[in-house]
């Protein structure tokens, strides 16, 4: 076996350089039992090479090709190499023209309408000429100022007085929001000696007084009431538990089978409302 191998070898090695072997030269030599494809190895070398990019002769810098750059302006061809379109190119660059079928039968909404010719021909009354006269301005019409005014002479030779350029600073404002950095003590302002020593007047102690609530105000009762003992201890009337008991009505599946089950009784349509239900009925008033 191994005997077979260095054979296979040398031979393989014999036509590695050869350039007169063809592709489509077979040879059956059995090795492990398998068939070999012996073919031209330059070829193979040649298209084995890496294929050379589109752009390589392009002076344009390698990193504007990668994904997500945009692309570089290029420059304007010399005119050496300029040449003047063929009468070909000139016809084919025309615009497609419409044909006359469409004109005549394309809907209105387009943007060209046929004219005929009795419009084309036709003569404006003095009616229409007075009414396609543009609108004519008010006669105290003043129209809208240039935005860069002009400057006078006197304005741009003048010159500042000491009070102008002093009114014409800046007001600096302290910020009383942040405060430098130190100890905590020194956040707090002081009070000066004159407002520590200082009485209130009789309308000054008026005036901070704080705003009294109506005499009929009542306040908020909480969102959980307290049960008084009685309410706690009260036995409920046999009729308090009867009109307690929840209405009795058939199941919905039961219910299109009976047509007068949502009907409304005659003595419920003829029935009067009392002065009591007609109190009760009123909404709350708050």
């Amino acid at each position: 076996m191994e005997e077979k191998a260095q054979e296979f070898k040398s031979v393989l090695h014999g036509f590695e350089y050869s350039s007169s072997f063809f592709v489509l030269c077979w040879c059956n030599c059995m090795f492990n039992g398998t068939f070999v494809l012996f073919c031209n190895f330059d070829r193979i070398w040649k298209l084995a090479e890496p294929k050379k990019a589109a752009c390589a002769n392009d002076l344009r810098p390698l990193y504007l090709y990668s994904c997500g750059r945009e692309s570089m302006i290029r420059e304007h061809p010399s005119l050496v190499d300029f040449h003047f379109p063929s009468d070909r190119l000139v016809k084919l660059a025309e615009p497609k023209q419409y044909q006359a079928a469409y004109l005549l039968q394309r809907p209105r909404t387009s943007p060209e309408w046929p004219v005929s010719p009795a419009a084309l021909n036709c003569k404006a009354s003095p009616r229409i000429v007075e009414l396609a006269q543009p609108k004519v301005l008010h006669p105290e019409f003043l129209p809208t100022k240039k935005v860069p005014t002009q400057v006078t002479n006197a304005a741009a030779l003048a010159r500042a007085s000491s009070r102008i350029q002093q009114l014409a600073e800046p007001w600096v404002k302290k910020v009383t929001c942040c405060y430098e950095y130190g100890p905590f003590e020194s956040a707090i302002l002081p009070v000066s000696k004159f407002a520590q020593e200082a009485i209130a007047s009789p309308r000054t102690l008026e005036l901070a007084m704080a705003k009294r609530l109506h005499p009929d105000y009542i306040p908020m009762r909480d969102a959980a009431w307290s049960v008084t003992k009685a309410a706690k201890q009260a036995v409920a009337t046999p009729r308090l538990v009867e009109l307690a008991q929840p209405c009795k009505r058939l199941p919905m599946n039961l219910t299109q089978f009976n047509p007068h089950a949502f009907t409304v009784k005659e003595s419920a349509k003829k029935a009067i409302c009392s002065a009591r239900i007609k109190e009760l009925a009123c909404p709350i008033k708050r």
